[in-house]
């Protein structure tokens, strides 16, 4: 399937239902999809060939997500721009990724008025939600044009996403998703989070939707089901959104699940509609885990993905997360789920050797859901899909139950006296402290050491915890090879837009004088 025909599958179920919600504003399936008709009859009148790069430069805004749509039914490529991002770290993106069509809400007009000289190859200016000095209005724009569904023909393999991910340069690559590796991301998403036959999702998209967020509204709508469109992950707003219409499933990053489980009078909100809390992009400590399912009950979703696999090579759904009615072990809490029914998952040594069940090495797939490569960039695509298969990065293992299980980035291992520590074994210890709201563990020079272990601590307001009980807590779980030599207390971690910590960014403070590649 295309990746526009998941929502017109919705459009057909549930026409005159709501398939957005923002604010006060209600957007039927008839409204957005004849909004994104209209678009894209205009991209085609423009003559416009498929895979055409059009971003939207938006806060969360349903408005924009219809231009998406839109793009999508042309048969072009979505250039996800994230507001969050530095305005340098957008420029290379649409630059580097030669976007020609760029949709924008007004209150970004003087960035995009500083910018605009910049990027010559960009030849349609839009403001989504009224007029701008160089650009007219989306109605405007539109004209017109009918609202008849256009006959376009997709082919699998045409490319419909193409987001940055970030390289050892610091300089993003655009990974290239196609229908192809989408269909299966939705695929995978609906056999784990599964509806019956009279039940609608009802999907709160807090996280931007320029990450998961965005594509965990497509199998929501469909379905027949409703996305409730918020500007941003603040508590207050969630759990508003959840309350009032009875949202029955969102995605949030580690990060900020931590806080929410902090926040006075957390046990009195009610969740009880919410069936799954999905978590992912990021490790996920197991003691605070545990801390919100005794909350909230088996709600918790977890996920693991790569932009290159989008979002679903593994799931842990909520009812993996308890055995007979309890708890399941630490073992199983701390995996990322089984892999997914429509790839492959093994673990190959640096001689790209498939290794024994069991055996830790790099996490590599094959199969639909593996991206069609970067984009302009052959030598990297030719350095993560070797002979079909996708190199993650990731170093794990599978257990004798078929659960996937990640030890660590490999560029993040710390090699420490010869001995390798993996800083998420480390960080899973440290998370587990009740004064610890997040941490890092990172490798630092050391003369003896060649590398020593440091965390990087960010404490839960007004509470205290020293350096040496930190050290004490980990030697006594770990031994004192993988422990901490180190502890520095932060206020608050570098985190990405999408609330990665970047430990690229704490190395970088300490190897400066350095060789190593951070």
């Amino acid at each position: 399937m295309a990746i526009i025909d998941f929502y017109d599958r919705g459009w057909g179920i549930n026409p005159s239902g709501a398939a957005y919600i923002q604010g006060e504003r209600s957007y039927s399936f008839d409204e957005v999809g004849e909004l994104s008709c209209r678009i894209a009859n205009r991209l085609l009148a423009l003559g416009l060939p498929k895979e055409t790069k059009g971003a939207i430069w938006s806060s969360n805004d349903v408005t924009a997500w219809a231009c998406t749509l839109g793009l999508w039914r042309a048969n072009m490529t979505w250039l996800p721009v994230n507001a969050r991002n530095s305005v340098e770290d957008n420029h290379y993106i649409l630059d580097s990724f030669d976007c020609e069509v760029m949709f924008y809400q007004s209150e970004f007009a003087e960035v995009i008025a500083g910018l605009r000289p910049r990027l010559p190859k960009i030849l349609h200016w839009i403001c989504i939600d009224g007029e701008a000095a160089d650009a007219p209005s989306l109605e405007q724009w539109i004209g017109d044009v009918p609202s008849t569904r256009p006959e376009v023909h997709y082919d699998m393999d045409d490319v419909v996403m193409l987001s940055s991910t970030g390289g050892t340069t610091g300089k993003p690559k655009g990974v290239m998703n196609t229908h192809r590796s989408c269909q299966t991301f939705i695929a995978h998403y609906m056999l784990a989070c599964r509806y019956g036959a009279q039940e609608k999702p009802v999907n709160l998209a807090a996280a931007p939707m320029t990450h998961t967020a965005g594509l965990l509204a497509v199998p929501c709508t469909a379905q027949g089901g409703t996305v409730v469109v918020v500007t941003k992950p603040e508590p207050a707003l969630i759990f508003e959104a959840v309350a009032k219409h009875r949202v029955t499933e969102f995605f949030l990053p580690p990060t900020v699940i931590y806080k929410l489980l902090e926040i006075p009078g957390i046990e009195k909100i009610d969740m009880s509609s919410v069936r799954f809390l999905m978590y992912g992009a990021a490790p996920m400590s197991v003691d605070k885990l545990k801390k919100a399912i005794d909350l909230w009950g088996p709600i918790m979703a977890g996920g693991y993905g790569q932009t290159e696999a989008p979002a679903s090579i593994a799931n842990l759904p909520p009812d993996h997360h308890m055995v007979n009615g309890e708890l399941a072990s630490d073992e199983r809490l701390s995996s990322v789920g089984r892999p997914n029914p429509l790839i492959r998952v093994e673990m190959m040594n640096d001689a790209n050797e498939i290794l024994p069940r069991g055996e830790t090495g790099e996490i590599c797939l094959c199969g639909d859901l593996v991206m069609k490569g970067y984009y302009k960039q052959p030598d990297k695509t030719a350095e993560t899909i070797i002979d079909g298969w996708l190199h993650t990065g990731d170093v794990g293992h599978i257990d004798a139950e078929g659960y996937l299980h990640i030890t660590d980035r490999k560029k993040d291992m710390i090699i420490s006296g010869g001995f390798n520590v993996y800083p998420s074994e480390v960080e899973q210890v440290i998370w587990s402290h009740p004064a610890v709201q997040d941490c890092a563990v990172i490798g630092v020079p050391d003369d003896k050491w060649g590398e020593a272990v440091k965390a990087v601590v960010e404490l839960n307001h007004g509470q205290e915890v020293t350096a040496d009980e930190i050290i004490a807590m980990c030697k006594a779980k770990l031994g004192s090879v993988m422990a901490p030599k180190t502890v520095d207390f932060i206020a608050a971690l570098p985190r990405s837009s999408v609330g990665k910590v970047l430990k690229k960014d704490l190395r970088e403070q300490y190897w400066q004088d350095s060789a190593r590649k951070v």
